[in-house]
Parts: structure tokens; sequence; C-alpha cells
């Protein structure tokens, strides 16, 4: 086997919570090519609502458009409940049927 050719396997849940392309693609589309919170189009479609360390999963239900100010401030500063307010009530305005409890990894369904 070449070194090369091996890769090791991405556990179930980082896959999970990954964000593709495809859904990269779909948020940038949703959220007008610009940061939800200040408009910047100085931005990119990869903030979790709820994050990966939490089980946050990499769906179109969970990622929002921020641009690395509000980003940052989102992940890193005092103001971070009332980022998630503001995102909770955006994903929740795109969403009818929007639940928090279904933007989780869940290992076992039950």
């Amino acid at each position: 086997m070449k070194l090369q050719e091996w890769r090791p396997s991405m556990h179930k849940q980082t896959k999970a919570c990954d964000i593709s392309s495809r859904v990269k693609n779909a948020v940038w589309e949703r959220d007008g090519h610009a940061c939800i919170i200040c408009g910047s189009h100085e931005a990119m479609p990869n903030a979790h609502y709820i994050p990966r360390s939490h089980g946050g999963l990499g769906v179109e239900e969970n990622i929002v458009t921020l641009c690395v100010n509000c980003h940052n401030a989102y992940d890193n500063s005092h103001l971070r409940s009332w980022y998630r307010k503001k995102i909770h009530d955006y994903l929740q305005s795109q969403y009818p049927s929007w639940d928090e409890d279904k933007l989780i990894y869940q290992k076992y369904h039950f």
C-alpha cells in the first residue's frame, strides 16, 4: 500500500457535522451572498448555530453566512447570546418547522 493511498476514515460524527459544498452553496444563496447580521458581502456560509463541538450538524438549517467580525464575535465575545438570538430568529423565519433538537448529531436514534 502506498502512503498516499491510505486515508483515515472520517468518524461518523465528524462527517455529519462537516459542511458540504452543496450545503455551503445553498446557504450562500439563501442568505443573499452576505452576512446575515451586518450585511457585509465579505462573508462565508460556515457558521454553525449549534456548534460542532456540541454535535451541531452541517445542514442548511444549522448553518448561516457570517463575516469574519460577526463570526468571531459570535464565537468569542460577551455578546454571544445576542448573536445567538439573531441567528435563531433568522433560521426560524427561513424554516417554519425549524427545530433545534433536529440539528444535533444523534449516535443512536430511538
